[in-house]
């Protein structure tokens, strides 16, 4: 009977070898199968050892061309420092879906990622891809080669990963992380889209107001210079047309002004008072604040109940969820859960003292604590909370409507108004009857 040499990959990612004695390929694959792998090789024995040296040079070969350039040989990247070795969040979002609806399909694992690695048109995802299969091939599992690229993959993602691996579940868990990235870039999308508007808004409103000052207050201000021949000017005007001299002449320093200005801010919230300052204003500014408030929930309750929901020690959820919160104020607030939840407490106490989660959430975490169906409260908090993004994100776009436009109307107002005050001066001076000279009395 013919032997069989096979490479397959196991539930955990891990590459195996060996032989069968059976009588066909087909037989091969089959048994391969009942034992729970997933084969990506099975050739006969004699041939299998034909040329080993050639084979072995070619995948090294291959493998040394995917970490040099990730596949091709017109296919080179410029790297710049701090500028390279991120992909987009969306990006990302499919590549995730697409891996995850290729395993769950019953493709091995390194299979899977050889065809996306084809296919990846993003330059600095398809190297990574190439260097994840190298990974698995070199016999790390998965997880681990994510670990090496922390800039495109987040602890939550090697971590819910490298649960799936350990529980068997690696296609279940990679739909939960694609179902998880979605919803983020879904929420992300719409409070950006609702942004679009004040933005562009206030661009115009930018625009307009440097055309007023740069051109058309400079020329009223010659009119006025001729027209009231010394006379002085009404004092919103005298400002009006400082601030326009000022802007006009000294543009280069006002820009640096600005500039300056900026960077010290951006200085300032790199700080730790500064960054707590900024996000405690973000979480209670009018109009903004409920739909920061309500996405920053969304993301603990999803991020914690698809960690625990996955297999994450609650602890080590706990550490994710506060590294990822994206908020200084939620982390805290996580933080003290973590210590709560380490001295053999609730998660509901220290919740509740945060001041940050509203009582319906608090309400529904407690249940879910005491019932034991705590991953499926959570994501239920989620679903709720991610309808109520879209509630806050309809009230913000209408009430910042009118409220840009007032904006806009009040400042353009404000310098026709200081325009028009030397004119109505004027017209008042020549309105007013001429002074009379009484008659001196002959004698």
């Amino acid at each position: 009977m013919p032997k069989f040499s096979y490479v397959a990959m196991d539930s955990k990612g891990k590459e195996t070898k060996g032989t069968l004695d059976v009588a066909s390929q087909s037989e091969a694959i089959g048994r391969l199968k009942e034992m729970g792998l997933f084969p990506t090789k099975v050739v006969e024995a004699d041939k299998s050892k034909e040329k080993p040296d050639k084979d072995k040079k070619g995948k090294a070969a291959k493998g040394a061309g995917k970490k040099k350039g990730g596949g091709g040989m017109l296919n080179f990247q410029i790297k710049i420092p701090g500028l390279s070795g991120k992909v987009k969040s969306k990006v990302l979002t499919t590549f995730t879906r697409q891996l995850a609806t290729l395993v769950d399909a019953g493709l091995p694992l390194l299979r899977g990622l050889r065809v996306l690695e084809k296919q990846e048109r993003n330059l600095t995802l398809k190297a990574i891809i190439g260097e994840l299969g190298a990974s698995i091939e070199g016999g790390s599992t998965f997880s681990e080669g994510l670990a090496q690229h922390p800039k495109v993959f987040n602890r939550l993602y090697v971590n819910m990963v490298k649960a799936g691996e350990l529980g068997g579940v690696l296609e279940v868990v990679l739909n939960r992380l694609a179902e998880f990235q979605e919803k983020a870039q879904k929420i992300k999308g719409k409070v950006i889209a609702a942004m679009f508007y004040p933005v562009a808004v206030m661009i115009v409103a930018v625009v307009i107001l440097g055309v007023l000052m740069v051109v058309v207050v400079p020329k009223f201000k010659e009119i006025f210079k001729d027209m009231l021949e010394g006379a002085s000017l009404p004092p919103f005007t005298e400002f009006v047309l400082a601030i326009s001299d000022a802007i006009k002449d000294h543009f280069v320093v006002v820009m640096i002004g600005l500039l300056v200005l900026f960077v010290l801010f951006r200085i300032f919230i790199t700080t730790r008072f500064g960054r707590r300052l900024f996000d405690r204003f973000k979480l209670i500014i009018p109009v903004f604040g409920p739909v920061v408030s309500k996405v920053a929930i969304s993301r603990f309750a999803r991020t914690l109940g698809t960690l625990v929901s996955s297999g994450v020690p609650i602890l080590q959820a706990l550490t994710i969820v506060k590294e990822t919160s994206g908020n200084v104020i939620v982390g805290e607030a996580v933080s003290a859960v973590h210590e709560s939840v380490k001295e053999g407490e609730t998660i509901t106490a220290p919740l509740e003292a945060s001041n940050v989660f509203p009582p319906m959430v608090i309400s529904m975490v407690d249940v879910g604590e005491q019932t034991g169906a705590l991953p499926e409260m959570l994501m239920k908090i989620a679903d709720v909370f991610d309808d109520e993004v879209d509630n806050a994100v309809s009230a913000m776009t209408s009430l910042l409507e009118p409220i840009m436009i007032v904006f806009l109307a009040v400042i353009v107002g404000s310098i026709v108004i200081a325009l028009f005050l030397p004119l109505i001066k004027l017209i008042e001076g020549i309105g007013e009857p001429a002074p009379t000279v009484a008659p001196t009395a002959e004698k």
